[in-house]
Protein backbone atom coordinates (compact mmCIF):
# COMPACT_ATOMS: atom_id res chain seq x y z
CA UNK A 1 0.00 0.00 0.00
CA UNK A 2 1.51 3.85 -0.78
CA UNK A 3 -0.04 7.00 0.22
CA UNK A 4 -1.58 9.14 -2.80
CA UNK A 5 -1.61 12.66 -2.94
CA UNK A 6 -4.77 14.33 -2.86
CA UNK A 7 -6.39 16.45 -5.32
CA UNK A 8 -7.09 20.16 -3.99
CA UNK A 9 -9.52 22.30 -5.42
CA UNK A 10 -8.65 23.61 -8.50
CA UNK A 11 -7.46 20.55 -9.89
CA UNK A 12 -10.10 19.76 -13.17
CA UNK A 13 -10.27 16.25 -11.86
CA UNK A 14 -12.73 16.89 -9.55
CA UNK A 15 -15.03 18.40 -11.37
CA UNK A 16 -15.32 15.33 -13.93
CA UNK A 17 -17.92 12.92 -13.85
CA UNK A 18 -16.26 9.23 -13.05
CA UNK A 19 -16.24 6.31 -15.26
CA UNK A 20 -17.92 2.64 -14.26
CA UNK A 21 -16.03 0.10 -13.29
CA UNK A 22 -16.88 -2.74 -15.19
CA UNK A 23 -14.85 -5.32 -13.68
CA UNK A 24 -13.18 -5.35 -9.65
CA UNK A 25 -9.74 -6.66 -10.72
CA UNK A 26 -6.40 -6.40 -8.54
CA UNK A 27 -5.73 -2.85 -9.95
CA UNK A 28 -9.24 -1.97 -8.43
CA UNK A 29 -8.57 -3.69 -4.92
CA UNK A 30 -5.01 -2.01 -4.79
CA UNK A 31 -7.07 1.52 -5.78
CA UNK A 32 -8.94 0.69 -2.81
CA UNK A 33 -6.30 -0.37 -0.28
CA UNK A 34 -4.14 3.14 -1.58
CA UNK A 35 -7.54 4.90 -0.37
CA UNK A 36 -7.92 3.63 2.64
CA UNK A 37 -4.22 4.38 3.74
CA UNK A 38 -4.05 7.79 2.10
CA UNK A 39 -8.14 8.68 4.23
CA UNK A 40 -6.40 7.34 7.58
CA UNK A 41 -3.00 9.09 7.35
CA UNK A 42 -5.36 12.21 6.47
CA UNK A 43 -7.53 11.58 9.18
CA UNK A 44 -10.58 11.21 7.13
CA UNK A 45 -13.57 9.46 7.15
CA UNK A 46 -14.25 9.08 3.30
CA UNK A 47 -12.31 9.43 -0.20
CA UNK A 48 -13.79 9.45 -3.48
CA UNK A 49 -10.89 8.39 -6.67
CA UNK A 50 -11.21 11.40 -8.08
CA UNK A 51 -9.72 12.90 -4.73
CA UNK A 52 -6.74 11.19 -5.39
CA UNK A 53 -6.22 11.76 -8.91
CA UNK A 54 -8.13 8.70 -10.62
CA UNK A 55 -11.34 8.30 -12.54
CA UNK A 56 -12.38 4.99 -11.66
CA UNK A 57 -16.55 5.50 -9.75
CA UNK A 58 -14.70 4.12 -6.35
CA UNK A 59 -14.85 5.91 -2.73
CA UNK A 60 -13.95 4.41 0.86
CA UNK A 61 -15.88 5.37 3.84
CA UNK A 62 -14.53 4.72 7.47
CA UNK A 63 -16.96 6.44 10.19
CA UNK A 64 -16.20 4.17 13.12
CA UNK A 65 -17.95 1.45 12.09
CA UNK A 66 -15.73 -0.18 10.20
CA UNK A 67 -14.44 0.35 6.77
CA UNK A 68 -16.63 0.51 4.11
CA UNK A 69 -15.91 0.20 0.10
CA UNK A 70 -18.13 0.76 -2.46
CA UNK A 71 -17.64 0.66 -6.54
CA UNK A 72 -20.07 2.20 -8.40
CA UNK A 73 -22.39 3.74 -5.95
CA UNK A 74 -25.96 4.87 -6.86
CA UNK A 75 -28.17 6.61 -4.32
CA UNK A 76 -31.56 4.03 -4.66
CA UNK A 77 -33.61 5.70 -1.54
CA UNK A 78 -33.43 9.09 0.90
CA UNK A 79 -35.66 10.47 3.44
CA UNK A 80 -35.76 13.47 6.08
CA UNK A 81 -33.29 16.11 6.52
CA UNK A 82 -30.39 16.97 8.34
CA UNK A 83 -27.82 20.03 8.63
CA UNK A 84 -23.88 20.03 9.59
CA UNK A 85 -20.83 20.98 9.04
CA UNK A 86 -18.87 19.42 6.27
CA UNK A 87 -15.19 19.81 4.84
CA UNK A 88 -13.00 18.20 2.76
CA UNK A 89 -9.97 16.72 2.25
CA UNK A 90 -9.77 18.27 -1.10
CA UNK A 91 -10.50 22.06 0.18
CA UNK A 92 -8.24 21.69 3.50
CA UNK A 93 -9.20 23.88 6.20
CA UNK A 94 -13.12 25.29 4.80
CA UNK A 95 -16.08 24.02 6.24
CA UNK A 96 -19.86 24.72 5.91
CA UNK A 97 -23.24 24.10 6.92
CA UNK A 98 -24.43 21.68 4.63
CA UNK A 99 -28.24 20.08 4.23
CA UNK A 100 -28.61 16.38 3.25
CA UNK A 101 -30.76 13.60 3.69
CA UNK A 102 -30.81 11.83 6.94
CA UNK A 103 -31.19 8.45 5.78
CA UNK A 104 -29.80 7.18 2.60
CA UNK A 105 -29.34 3.52 0.99
CA UNK A 106 -26.83 2.90 -1.64
CA UNK A 107 -26.44 0.09 -3.90
CA UNK A 108 -22.94 -0.53 -4.92
CA UNK A 109 -20.59 -3.43 -6.11
CA UNK A 110 -18.33 -4.37 -3.18
CA UNK A 111 -14.04 -5.10 -2.97
CA UNK A 112 -14.89 -8.85 -4.30
CA UNK A 113 -17.17 -7.62 -6.82
CA UNK A 114 -20.57 -8.80 -5.52
CA UNK A 115 -23.77 -5.91 -5.15
CA UNK A 116 -24.72 -5.14 -2.51
CA UNK A 117 -26.89 -2.43 -0.52
CA UNK A 118 -25.70 -0.16 2.65
CA UNK A 119 -28.31 1.82 4.87
CA UNK A 120 -26.88 4.84 6.66
CA UNK A 121 -28.10 7.81 8.81
CA UNK A 122 -26.78 10.52 10.15
CA UNK A 123 -22.70 11.01 9.48
CA UNK A 124 -22.93 8.01 7.05
CA UNK A 125 -25.55 9.11 5.25
CA UNK A 126 -23.44 12.45 5.02
CA UNK A 127 -20.90 10.62 4.20
CA UNK A 128 -22.21 8.20 1.37
CA UNK A 129 -23.78 11.59 -0.20
CA UNK A 130 -20.66 13.29 -0.25
CA UNK A 131 -17.97 11.00 -1.71
CA UNK A 132 -20.65 9.92 -4.03
CA UNK A 133 -21.29 13.60 -5.06
CA UNK A 134 -17.42 13.34 -5.70
CA UNK A 135 -17.74 11.18 -7.92
CA UNK A 136 -19.83 13.17 -10.25
CA UNK A 137 -17.61 16.03 -10.76
CA UNK A 138 -19.57 17.61 -7.70
CA UNK A 139 -18.40 19.59 -4.44
CA UNK A 140 -20.27 20.26 -0.61
CA UNK A 141 -19.40 23.97 -1.76
CA UNK A 142 -22.25 23.70 -4.82
CA UNK A 143 -24.47 23.49 -2.06
CA UNK A 144 -23.49 26.64 -0.13
CA UNK A 145 -25.39 30.06 -0.91
CA UNK A 146 -23.51 32.69 -2.69
CA UNK A 147 -22.43 34.42 -0.20
CA UNK A 148 -21.58 31.57 1.93
CA UNK A 149 -19.70 29.99 -1.24
CA UNK A 150 -18.10 33.54 -1.48
CA UNK A 151 -16.31 33.31 2.31
CA UNK A 152 -15.74 30.11 1.85
CA UNK A 153 -13.95 30.26 -1.69
CA UNK A 154 -12.15 34.00 0.41
CA UNK A 155 -11.06 31.46 2.89
CA UNK A 156 -9.30 28.91 0.04
CA UNK A 157 -7.76 31.65 -1.89
CA UNK A 158 -5.45 32.44 1.29
CA UNK A 159 -4.96 28.72 1.90
CA UNK A 160 -4.52 27.43 -1.81
CA UNK A 161 -0.50 28.64 -2.09
CA UNK A 162 0.36 26.18 0.80
CA UNK A 163 -0.87 23.24 -2.34
CA UNK A 164 1.32 23.78 -5.32
CA UNK A 165 -0.12 21.97 -8.56
CA UNK A 166 -3.40 21.51 -6.59
CA UNK A 167 -1.69 18.58 -4.82
CA UNK A 168 -2.00 17.72 -1.05
CA UNK A 169 0.77 15.74 -0.32
CA UNK A 170 0.96 14.24 3.09
CA UNK A 171 3.57 15.79 5.74
CA UNK A 172 5.18 13.42 8.38
CA UNK A 173 3.12 15.74 10.90
CA UNK A 174 -0.71 15.38 9.71
CA UNK A 175 0.19 11.46 9.39
CA UNK A 176 -1.51 10.05 12.66
CA UNK A 177 -2.15 13.38 14.35
CA UNK A 178 -5.85 12.90 15.74
CA UNK A 179 -8.84 15.35 14.44
CA UNK A 180 -10.34 16.73 17.49
CA UNK A 181 -13.40 17.58 14.20
CA UNK A 182 -14.39 13.90 12.81
CA UNK A 183 -17.21 15.08 10.09
CA UNK A 184 -14.46 18.00 8.98
CA UNK A 185 -12.46 15.68 6.35
CA UNK A 186 -15.33 13.86 4.25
Amino acid sequence: MSLLDIHVLGSPILRETTTPVAEVTDDVRRLIDDMFETMYAANGVGLAAPQVGRRERVAVIDVGEGPIAIVNPEVVAFSGSQRGEEGCLSIPEVFADVDRAAHVTVRATSVEGDPFEISGSDLLARCLLHEIDHLHGKLFLDYLSVLKRRSAMNRWEKLRQEFPGNRRTLSAQEIGEHNSRPDEEL
